[in-house]
């Protein structure tokens, strides 16, 4: 049986806002823009993984009023789990991405247990880490 990954959610504020960070500045590529119920939802996705996409949506879309209420203060709090991307030059994805006016958490550093990396906040307050294996 073989078994991939095939979506991850993000939970942003705006969709709008995010796809500057996530596709202009991170350079992901925009695969659906879909709307229902008053919610919108957009998918990116690599050309290094063809079969993986990741889903920008609001807390509230697709969730009940409790659940996306609920949603929306983790965020807030910007306590929801971090999200390491992987470059062949981690380097050249920082300076891209400080560039674009992303906020700076961690600027390129090796590692002591062996990749070099750096982190940002995405606008709304998640954390993004941008990592490379070791040469």
């Amino acid at each position: 049986m073989d078994i991939a990954l095939q979506y991850c959610n993000i939970t942003v504020n705006d969709v709008d806002e995010s796809l500057a960070f996530y596709r202009d500045a991170l350079g992901l590529e925009e695969r659906n823009d879909v709307a229902s119920g008053g919610f919108r939802w957009v998918t990116l996705g690599s050309a290094a993984q063809p079969g993986l996409e990741i889903v920008l949506s609001e807390p509230h879309a697709g969730r009940s009023q409790a659940d996306g209420d609920a949603l929306q203060a983790l965020l807030t709090k910007g306590v929801l789990p971090s999200f390491v991307f992987r470059a062949d030059d981690v380097d050249a994805a920082f300076e891209k991405l400080r560039a674009s006016g992303a906020e700076v958490l961690q600027e390129p550093i090796d590692q002591a247990w062996g990749p070099r990396d750096c982190a940002f906040r995405d606008p709304s307050g998640n954390m993004v880490r941008i990592s490379q294996a070791p040469k």
